[in-house]
């Protein structure tokens, strides 16, 4: 009887093993097939032109530099405006509120935040930062337009890597006297760290690869130069892509494929740094 039990376990462990490799090929196999395609074709558009000069031609001949530039500088303002607020309230909702209906409402409207299409994020800056506060079609408006957007995903994270902090390292630092902000700050932040940071990379990665509100808020795809103040429009790699796609007529396809290959190299660059921080926060 037990042999027959261990031996039922044994079969539903493999099952259920093949299971996941199944699944996880299903997902794995399709992204390796468009990252190979993209390669394929767009690699003979990558040359030190093409990733230092200005477009030309209206696309079709010089480089994409200024469209990089900016999306950095899209990824850096966003991280910059979202992550201490998300932090913030991350610390609020972990340390400071407790289990009750308003607390179930705040998380309920921050997974509901996550889920609002990019699209009404990009009518909301143009109505609040763009109009509202009058910064105008600008880096500085599309930065915090993104970074309304990327707030439900550094609180989350933020806060679950709190919360995953075991208590006693709290409860043996209140022990000793010290205050619960300076426990806070010197003892459940260090640890939540890497969590913090690799949301935090994520929400730059995603903004990276944003469209639909940053049209609406300041992207442009032909600007006369890189953006002198955060006042100026800018051009991004995300509406570039966009524009030589479906509105440049005759673009070659190998332009097409090589500014797709290069914001994907963006984005997997981030999220390979995310893996990367976060192995080296937690050594330390």
């Amino acid at each position: 009887m037990k042999a027959s039990n261990a031996k039922r376990r044994y079969l539903t462990q493999r099952v259920a093993i093949s299971v996941l490799a199944v699944s996880l090929a299903l997902v794995v196999i399709p992204v390796i097939g468009i990252i190979i395609y993209m390669i394929a074709n767009g690699y003979s558009s990558l040359s030190w032109e093409f990733l230092t000069a200005s477009p030309s031609q209206a696309g079709k001949a010089g480089g994409i530099l200024p469209a990089i530039l900016g999306t950095v500088y899209l990824m850096l303002g966003t991280i910059l405006f979202a992550l201490p607020i998300g932090v913030m309230a991350g610390i609020y909702l972990s340390e400071y509120t407790r289990a009750n209906w308003l607390t179930r409402l705040i998380n309920m409207a921050i997974v509901n935040l996550a889920g609002v299409p990019s699209i009404v994020f990009g009518l909301f800056g143009l109505a609040v930062f763009v109009l509202g506060l009058n910064l105008g079609m600008s880096l500085l408006a599309a930065s915090l337009t993104l970074a309304a957007q990327a707030l439900a995903m550094t609180i989350t994270t933020s806060r679950e890597a709190i919360m995953a902090v075991p208590k006693e390292y709290r409860e043996g630092s209140l022990a000793i006297g010290v205050s619960r902000w300076q426990t806070i700050r010197h003892v459940v932040l260090p640890q939540a760290a890497p969590g913090i940071l690799t949301g935090a990379i994520l929400a730059m990665s995603r903004a990276a690869g944003e469209t639909a509100p940053i049209i609406v808020v300041g992207a442009a795809f032909l600007v006369g130069g890189l953006p002198g103040s955060p006042f100026d429009r800018f051009m991004a790699l995300p509406y570039h892509l966009y524009t030589v796609s479906a509105h440049i007529p005759g673009m070659p396809s190998e332009i097409k494929w090589g500014v797709a290959l290069v914001l994907i190299a963006m984005v997997l660059l981030f999220n390979i740094l995310a893996g990367i921080v976060r192995i080296k926060t937690r050594k330390r």
